[in-house]
């Protein structure tokens, strides 16, 4: 399984879905549903603009948790 850590780039940042989506330049939905673990795809343009926004690389944004582990970050 792929786990997003938006939630958490965002509270070690202590900011709101509202200034990721202004800031980073990307539709509020997709933050929302990154956040909330419920997006199921993501287009390369926004996984830029967010690894930008929050000066990250890919794998600072999602880790692979293999199936049945049920450990998170």
């Amino acid at each position: 399984m792929i786990r997003c850590r938006l939630a958490v780039l965002m509270g070690e940042r202590k900011v709101r879905v509202a200034d990721v989506a202004r800031d980073a330049g990307v539709n509020r939905s997709l933050v929302t549903g990154l956040y909330y673990e419920t997006t199921q795809r993501i287009d390369l343009e926004s996984l830029n603009a967010l690894c930008r926004y929050f000066g990250c690389k890919v794998e600072d944004l999602f880790v692979y948790v293999p199936d049945g582990d049920s450990k998170t970050d």
